[in-house]
């Protein structure tokens, strides 16, 4: 089959949708856009710092453009760059696998004061997204709403010493300003009980065995061999960590040392004294897409040449496995309907376009980081996006 697919967004669901589909078909023509300069999204700046087994992922994405030859045309937003009615005018099929990438509002008066930050945000600076914000400052007592998985990661971040951050890729940057915040206690807010929390059970375990943490539990979980309580047992830290389930958030406000957290608990309202508030329940669509509409014309059938994948189809849940059992699933259902056009152009659209980077580009920078590495790190990212773009521009000029 020689159809033409377009792939918007280089993270996990595209990478594990592409490998589908030219698994199915080696035919194909498959195009990954992605508007950054690098691929693999979330793999690279969302998944912690310290969890590099994780990202090893990485390596089985790079295959699908060194072996089974699929592109990658990185540097190009879809809104900006390239209209999305360009590229439904020039392949045979479009998928949508941009993710979701900004915070979901905590809807409750004060949530926009200064000192309440979004964990999406947050981790994007940790991570050097290239288009990230600085880093906030926490102070002493920072308060997290929030736990699942991210609202783990920010703790486990928070909460290493420098020694047990050896073999990640957390940054210089963003290493001197994890040793400067000088956190003295974490309070962790859940609206959930303790049984219902969202997250994973490996990761809380990996939490309790840090050097610096104290876990302690309120309102927990009755079986003793609860994931959390088993953590809380064997931490003995300097550094308190304190989760807080069967709490509602209902308000902040302003004080002269930081911010108040006015909360609903099953003993009756609470106030919780913070220097600043982590947000960390959950993503929704950054805006820069009509998610709503094209989720729509996604659904309606086999006439819109148009799909959706990952967390932009259906929301911010589910690990990584998870995107290649819907990847694998999404490729069966476009071979079945799709219908190719010879006259569509398909990557030719591209051709001559400046500022676009391809997968050799990538393997370059690749190399670069990992060859820079510091003595206790993996690799040393780049994280200004001029900085990678470097080696595309040194071959055109």
């Amino acid at each position: 089959m020689s159809a033409k697919i377009a792939i918007v967004g280089g993270g996990p669901s595209g990478c594990y949708t592409a490998q589908a589909l030219l698994k199915r078909a080696p035919d194909l023509e498959v195009d990954v856009i992605d508007a950054l300069p690098v691929p693999y999204g979330l793999v690279r700046y969302g998944v912690a710092a310290d969890h590099q087994g994780t990202k090893g992922v990485a390596r089985q994405f790079a295959r699908l453009f060194t072996r089974q030859k699929a592109q990658f045309f990185g540097n190009l937003r879809v809104g900006e760059d390239v209209s999305l009615d360009e590229l439904r005018a020039a392949y045979d099929a479009v998928v949508l696998a941009t993710g979701l990438s900004a915070d979901r509002p905590l809807g409750m008066p004060g949530e926009d004061l200064p000192g309440v930050i979004g964990a999406g945000a947050l981790t994007r600076a940790l991570y050097e997204h290239p288009d990230a914000t600085d880093l906030p400052h926490l102070g002493a007592t920072p308060v997290v709403i929030g736990t699942g998985n991210v609202a783990i990661d920010v703790l486990r971040l928070l909460a290493k010493t420098p020694a047990e951050l050896h073999g990640s890729d957390l940054g210089a940057g963003p290493s001197d300003w994890l040793a400067a915040q000088g956190i003295e206690r974490i309070t962790v807010i859940g609206r959930s009980p303790a049984a219902a929390a969202r997250f994973s059970p490996v990761m809380v375990k990996e939490l309790g065995e840090l050097s610096r943490a104290e876990i302690q539990v309120r309102h927990p979980a009755p079986e003793a061999e609860d994931a959390l309580n088993l953590a809380a047992a064997a931490s003995s830290g300097p550094l308190p960590i304190e989760f807080r389930f069967e709490t509602r958030p209902l308000a902040l406000e302003a004080t002269e040392s930081g911010l108040r957290l006015t909360v609903e608990t099953p003993e009756g309202e609470d106030r919780i004294d913070a220097s600043s508030v982590i947000s960390a329940i959950g993503f929704t669509c950054d805006g820069r897409l009509d998610r709503a509409g094209l989720l729509a014309e996604a659904e309606a059938g086999a006439a819109s040449r148009l799909y959706a994948a990952g967390w932009f189809r259906g929301g911010p849940t589910g690990a990584i496995p998870q995107c290649r059992e819907e990847g694998q699933a999404l490729a069966a259902r476009i071979l079945e309907e799709i219908s190719p056009d010879p006259a569509r152009p398909g990557r030719g659209l591209f051709a001559g376009r400046a500022g676009v980077v391809d997968f050799d580009h990538w393997q370059q920078i690749d190399a670069q980081e990992l060859a820079a590495a510091p003595e206790d790190r993996c690799r040393r990212k780049f994280a200004r996006r001029e900085d990678l773009l470097r080696p595309a521009l040194s071959q055109d000029e």
